[in-house]
Formats: C-alpha cells, sequence, structure tokens
C-alpha cells in the first residue's frame, strides 16, 4: 500500500471511529502517523488494523468496530479500483474557452453573481487535542452501591439541639421589651435595661471505634468528628479506642497520643453528654462474652458521671429497609442495648440518639 492510500485510509479510519463513539483526539492521529513512519504495522491490512487496535482500542467491542470499519473501507476501495489522487500533484489546468456571443466584450463592465458561501467537507471539523475520558460502556453500567443513612447536614443540625445555653455572661445586652416597659411604667426614658450574655454550657464526650471492624464505617465516624466539630457546643471532648475504651483512650485516630479515661471525663457532670460510636460486635455477628463484660464496667463508670449516654452503632439493626432479619440478635450489641439505649447510625437513630443526650427518657430494648 502507498504512503498516499494509507494515509487516506488512516484519516478515513479515524473520522469513522470518532463517529462511532470512540474518544479520539488529535494526539491519537499524531501517534499513528509517527508509529507508521517508524516502520510499525507493516504494509498490508493487518498490519495497520493491528497498529490501530493497539493504539487507539481498549476493548472488544471497539476491536470488532476497528475491524469492521477498516473491512468495509478495504472493500470500497477494491471495487472502485482507482487510487486516491496525490495531494502533492498539482491540479491540472483547465483550459481557456471563449465567451459566448451574448456576453459583453472584456472592457465593458459586467454584473457578477454573489458567490456562494463555502462549504464545510464533509466529516471535517474542530477536533480536541486530547480524547476526551468517557467511561466504558460496560462499566456505566454498572451500579455503584454507596452506603450513607445519614447526611453531614443531618449530623450538624442534630448537634445543635445539645446546646445549653446560660445567662451568665457579661451584662452588656439591652432587654429592648424590659426597656421600653420601663419607659411607659416610669412615663420617661430613664435608661436601657441590660441583662446578661448567654453561653453554650454544653458539654459532650464523644467515645469512636478505630479501626478492626469500623474500617468500612470510618467515612461515616469521620463525618461525625468534624461536624461536631465545627458545631457551636461549649466544649467537646472527643476520643478514640478500640473494641472497648480501657483505662487508656487516644486523642487521634491514629491512636498514637494516649490519655488516661478518668482525666477525660474529669470535667463531666450530670448534664454532661457521652455518645460512643461503635459496631459493639454486630459487624462479624459473633458473641464476645468478654468484650460484654469490659463494655459492662465501662458504662457502669460512665454512669457514675452522667445519665445521659447513647450509643449509635453503624451497623443497621434489620437486614432490608422492609424491617425483616435481625443484625444485632445473637451477637454482642444485642447484650450492650440492653443496658444503654442503641441507635441505628441513621437519621431516626441519631436523633433518638440526641434527645437521650438531651436528658429525655429513652425505653431501652429489651
Amino acid at each position: 500500500m502507498d504512503p498516499g492510500a494509507r494515509e487516506d485510509l488512516l484519516v478515513r479510519l479515524f473520522l469513522g471511529l470518532r463517529g462511532c463513539g470512540l474518544a479520539l483526539g488529535i494526539a491519537e492521529l499524531i501517534a499513528a502517523r509517527e508509529a507508521l513512519a517508524g516502520g510499525l504495522g507493516g504494509g498490508g491490512e493487518d498490519g495497520l488494523g493491528w497498529l490501530l487496535r493497539l493504539l487507539w482500542c481498549r476493548s472488544a467491542a471497539q476491536n470488532a468496530e476497528l475491524d469492521t470499519l477498516l473491512h468495509r473501507l478495504m472493500e470500497e476501495r477494491q471495487e472502485s479500483g482507482a487510487p486516491p489522487p496525490d495531494p502533492c500533484e498539482p491540479p491540472e489546468p483547465v483550459p481557456l474557452q471563449a465567451p459566448p456571443a451574448d456576453e459583453p466584450p472584456p472592457g465593458e463592465p459586467q454584473s457578477l453573481p454573489p458567490a456562494p458561501p463555502p462549504q464545510p467537507a464533509p466529516g471535517i471539523g474542530p477536533m480536541p487535542v486530547r480524547a476526551p475520558q468517557t467511561p466504558d460502556r460496560a462499566a456505566a453500567q454498572r451500579d455503584l452501591i454507596l452506603y450513607d443513612p445519614i447526611s453531614r447536614r443531618a449530623m450538624a443540625q442534630g448537634w445543635r439541639h445539645l446546646r445549653r445555653l446560660v445567662k451568665d455572661g457579661p451584662c452588656d445586652l439591652i432587654d429592648l421589651d424590659a426597656t421600653v416597659e420601663r419607659s411607659a411604667r416610669l412615663g420617661w426614658y430613664d435608661g436601657p435595661v441590660l441583662e446578661r450574655r448567654a453561653t453554650d454550657r454544653g458539654h459532650l464526650v464523644l467515645l469512636v471505634d478505630q479501626g478492626g471492624s469500623m474500617v468500612p464505617f470510618h467515612r461515616l465516624t469521620r463525618d461525625l468528628v468534624h461536624t461536631v466539630a465545627e458545631s457551636s457546643l461549649g466544649q467537646v471532648d472527643i476520643a478514640y479506642f478500640q473494641n472497648v475504651p480501657a483505662d487508656e483512650v487516644y486523642l487521634d485516630p491514629h491512636r498514637t497520643r494516649k490519655l488516661p479515661l478518668d482525666l477525660l471525663l474529669a470535667d463531666c457532670t450530670p448534664e454532661s453528654g457521652l455518645l460512643l460510636v461503635s459496631d459493639a460486635g454486630a459487624a462479624r455477628g459473633a458473641l464476645e462474652r468478654q468484650r460484654f463484660a469490659a463494655t459492662a464496667r465501662l458504662l457502669v463508670q460512665l454512669k457514675r458521671q452522667s445519665h445521659a449516654i447513647a450509643w449509635l452503632n453503624p451497623v443497621p439493626s434489620r437486614r432490608d429497609p422492609h424491617g425483616t432479619g435481625q443484625r444485632w440478635a445473637g451477637s454482642t450489641a444485642q447484650l450492650i442495648a440492653a443496658i444503654v439505649p442503641m441507635f441505628p447510625m441513621d437519621e431516626d437513630g441519631f436523633g433518638n440518639a440526641m434527645d437521650v443526650l438531651r436528658g429525655q427518657t429513652h425505653r431501652v430494648a429489651p
């Protein structure tokens, strides 16, 4: 195959494959030209197809489209039997003809018809320099399942319910209603009535299970920590543990900085809220009596500090949204849920946990 015919076939293949939906740009066309100029692909149809499959195609479906188009173009070339014109060869000159008799002589002016607008060549147009990143058709049909039971917005709104405003700040705010009432009672304005600023005395201790069976839920716990850190609560103490909080907890999620648990609970009052986030053994579905005994001892210690204790479990309590199939049953989570209010980590469960931390009573699951 001569270079001119090969170049024409390459361009027609390029335009045809782009019309079929392949992500091809100028960079792919230049790469194919350089490879052919370097001697790759041989001089026949099979070599050209092998080279273009290697450079342009990324799946079996694209290989089939290339082979079909190449075979059709080669059949059209054989049926025509005429090689394409050489682009370097100048066009043949057009012979001059005498003007008809009814036309005026060359010296007289004549009105010329308007020139037709230029028509773009078919199949030629602006192309991207780099091929766009389009997903594979087979990959686009796969359904991606994302476990997202609660959003960051719902978390941020839930933390607001834990605020406990107490007017014990500086007395520098004007009470407009009291000022108007006093002026009306006295009959003249005797100065503003001031009141104290309200400060948030809410206190939350957040204990997060990190590592082990909680690895699939790290995104949820990370969002939980970020939203409570950005909230306007008065005091938030965050600590991490693995499986069961022992005498020492950690101040970072990588569990490198230790802190005694008694020191973490030193600022707790009966109004403080204690929130634990862990799967409590429900992720593996096992019943570990040692873990339950250690968790029970911890809960007894926490109840000495405050009775506003709640537990968020990222593992759903049921296997499907229709309410059938218990997931906590038969695991350590079922025993722990009998001594502390435990809720699934969804919007409803998060709201119920906030109610418990606010001091509202909640029935413990049997």
